[in-house]
């Protein structure tokens, strides 16, 4: 598999350095279309050649991609990330069932590796017999049994070839359940901090709202304030309450949905999780100017890789059995009528056989066979072309919400800071009696607006960065489909 296609990865980070989506599309495109030609003009494993090198970054960012890629959880220092990671990539159900699958597709491909081989086996038999009046007579034999089917024609070894790809298929999708997996966990976990960042906020904002309630009813006491401003202070501390059962509820299922990311019962990280911890962020200097090379390692684009390969092999293996096939046999034994001489004195069998067989009429079944094998290799084609296709959408979108993020965080936190010092103004002037209460509750419900969508603002930049990496197919070293975090 040493001929797949690099493709680029374009980044979003000042200095901006993008590859043409147009033209990653385009070479994508005819690459598929050169997957079109037969087997024997597509390369010796059906792959498709080499992008161009202009569109390979420069080699100093490389060993800092790789390892970015690898252990991204890492890069947002967060210790309760990476423990979270780890425990689900141990302990979740989707991936032992994905370990099961990968062990039992290499089982079946060391059962086609045996088949291609000689076989030997011995054998032992006695027979006791009596034909009318004659006395019976016994017979023991025992021997040993050779075959071999020697591969004239490639269809043993293309069948070995379909398996040890699928038996790859299999690491690329075990790989490609842990790489969602870590992302989902990562996802989950900053989902939860940006729900108790803005509890905290809802809190906060409650208690001042609670504080300015009492100053109005001073005032309204005082004959200073109408029972108008009473009423609306009462309504506006009753929405801000109205807010933290919902947060608390969505809280509860976020630490629910950990504990079964990670193999646990639901409720069994409440107390882990339970402390309020900022929202996990990326380094702000965090490098994106990835390798052209770097979307290649995507599990699922390597998966539909081996499955053209498996394809390609199924149809050398159909093709195959359209000629004709030989075999070589023989057993060498003992044979005696009593048991006692069947070491000693017994006549020693042999017998040799040289076989071959070919079809002469089975009504088209063989080309059929053949056509099934190259419509499916079409199927296997056509689902590469889409996974590229997809895989380019995934970084493509993903870089786009990251940069949109950015800037809305930026202006969120201006916002919020403003917001800040406009209610302390109107509350301090609303207690000198400058202002009505109506400035002051409008300020509230902005400065409590403006800071929520601040934490919501992080939360979603962070988040956009999870699926950077996993749109990236981060989580995973190519070489072994493992997650360097399961280690």
């Amino acid at each position: 598999m040493n001929n797949r296609i690099p493709f680029p990865v374009a980044a979003r980070q000042p200095p901006l350095r993008r590859v043409s989506l147009a033209a990653v599309l385009a070479l994508s495109l005819s690459a598929c279309a050169h997957l079109s030609s037969p087997p024997d003009q597509a390369g010796s494993n059906g792959m498709l050649p080499v992008a161009p090198t202009q569109w390979t970054a420069a080699p100093a960012t490389e060993g800092m991609a790789a390892t970015t890629l690898t252990q991204w959880w890492q890069r947002f220092n967060d210790p309760s990330l990476t423990t979270l990671v780890t425990q689900a990539l141990q302990a979740n159900p989707g991936v032992r069932s994905a370990q099961a699958a990968l062990q039992q597709a290499r089982a079946q491909r060391d059962v086609q590796q045996a088949n291609n081989g000689p076989s030997l086996s011995a054998s032992g038999s006695a027979q006791r017999s009596r034909s009318g009046s004659a006395d019976a007579s016994s017979r023991f034999q025992a021997g040993f049994d050779a075959s071999w089917e020697p591969d004239i024609f490639g269809g043993n070894r293309a069948r070995l070839d379909a398996s040890e790809a699928e038996a790859r298929a299999s690491e690329t999708s075990l790989a490609d359940v842990q790489v969602s997996l870590a992302a989902e966990v990562a996802a989950s976990l900053i989902e939860l901090r940006g729900l108790q960042s803005r509890l905290d906020i809802a809190q906060r904002n409650l208690a001042a709202q609670s504080e300015t309630l009492q100053i109005t009813r001073w005032r309204v006491q005082a004959g200073l304030a109408s029972s108008l401003d009473l009423e609306q202070a009462i309504a506006a501390q009753a929405q801000t309450q109205a807010q933290i059962p919902a947060l608390q509820t969505s809280l509860a299922q976020s630490r629910n949905a950990l504990s079964v990311l990670t193999g646990q019962a639901p409720g069994a990280l409440d107390a882990t999780l339970g402390a309020v911890a900022p929202v996990p962020q990326p380094p702000a200097d965090i490098a994106l100017s990835l390798p052209a090379e770097t979307l290649r390692q995507r599990p699922d684009v390597r998966t539909a890789e081996h499955r053209i390969s498996a394809a390609l092999a199924r149809v050398t293996a159909a093709d195959a059995a359209r000629y004709p096939s030989f075999r070589l046999g023989g057993s060498l034994g003992l044979s005696a009528l009593t048991l006692g001489t069947l070491t000693d004195g017994a006549s020693v069998v042999r017998s040799l056989l040289a076989s071959v067989s070919a079809p002469l009429l089975d009504g088209g079944a063989a080309k059929a066979q053949v056509r099934a094998q190259e419509a499916a290799l079409e199927q296997a084609r056509a689902s590469y072309a889409s996974t590229v296709l997809t895989a380019l959408q995934d970084v493509e979108d993903a870089l786009v919400a990251i940069q949109g993020d950015r800037e809305r965080l930026a202006r969120l936190q201006t916002a919020a800071e403003a917001a800040v010092n406009a209610e302390l103004l109107a509350r301090q002037r609303y207690q000198s009696g400058l202002i009505d209460f109506r400035t002051v509750l409008d300020t509230q419900r902005t400065l409590l607006s403006a800071q929520d969508s601040v934490a919501s603002a992080q939360a979603s930049l962070a988040t956009g960065h999870v699926r950077l990496y996993k749109a990236l197919g981060g989580g995973w070293t190519p070489d072994t489909a493992a997650p360097s975090a399961a280690r």
